[in-house]
């Protein structure tokens, strides 16, 4: 337990002493999207009954920042510490898999919710929003970050330089994230691209998320915790036997 708390402390320590980069410009970012599409669009659309499309576009904001910072925590931590070396402190310590897997993801997941409670709090400063059932988007929140601190780990452990890392997040995590929900309902799409949209694991998160807040979603609840719950549990196996096999981790 003492090497699992002291590379946690490590992690959490890594994103909050540069607080201004990591927690103030994401949600100075976020805050613009919301001022952009809510004047662009306020009044033109509304998705859900009796939901203006400022309020709707609120948890998805929040939700693709959880995301978004969760993946930004671990696949940086971890690219840089294979580039400059430092990996080899935590390989040689009598670290387990899990613990390591554990420290990294618990840290990653605290980045997350910071950040998303920093986007949420700076948006009901400015625009009506609602909590109908908190302790579902609570739940998406959790897995969502956990599930992208896990790709982070993914990432970072398969790349070998910044350009890959960053192609990883470019080509993969980004347009998952935009095309996930986040700006619109997937039932105002054509069927190619709602039924597109429902192999995005990442649609159920923000679907399941933006469920806390107003009690209406695209799908059931219990089928998008289903999936994003399988989808974790698969991304860390494959994290777990990266990790125990030392893939591209040892010489």
């Amino acid at each position: 337990m003492e090497g699992f708390r002291t590379l946690l402390y490590k992690e959490l320590l890594r994103f909050w002493k540069v607080g201004f980069q990591t927690v103030a410009a994401p949600v100075m970012t976020a805050l613009m999207y919301l001022l952009i599409f809510s004047h662009a669009l306020k009044g033109r659309v509304e998705v859900f009954e009796g939901v203006s499309y400022t309020s709707f576009l609120i948890p998805g904001l929040v939700m693709m920042s959880v995301l978004q910072n969760a993946f930004a925590n671990t696949s940086s931590s971890m690219i840089q510490s294979k580039i400059t070396g430092n990996i080899v402190f935590v390989l040689l310590p009598p670290i387990r898999p899990l613990t390591m897997y554990a420290g990294y993801v618990l840290a990653a997941v605290g980045r997350g919710l910071v950040v998303g409670l920093g986007v949420f709090l700076v948006t009901i400063g400015f625009f009506e929003t609602r909590f109908e059932y908190p302790l579902w988007a609570f739940v998406f929140a959790l897995l969502g970050s956990a599930m992208l601190g896990t790709l982070g780990l993914i990432g970072g452990i398969w790349a070998d330089k910044f350009d890959e890392i960053a192609a990883f997040q470019n080509f993969l995590i980004m347009p998952l994230t935009f095309l996930s929900g986040v700006f619109y309902s997937v039932h105002s799409l054509p069927p190619f691209w709602q039924a597109a949209s429902h192999l995005n694991p990442f649609f159920y998160m923000v679907d399941g998320f933006r469920y806390g807040f107003f009690g209406q979603s695209d799908v059931s609840p219990w089928l998008s915790l289903g999936i994003v719950t399988a989808a974790w549990l698969v991304a860390a196996a494959v994290t777990l036997q990266m990790l125990r096999t030392g893939y591209k981790l040892r010489a």
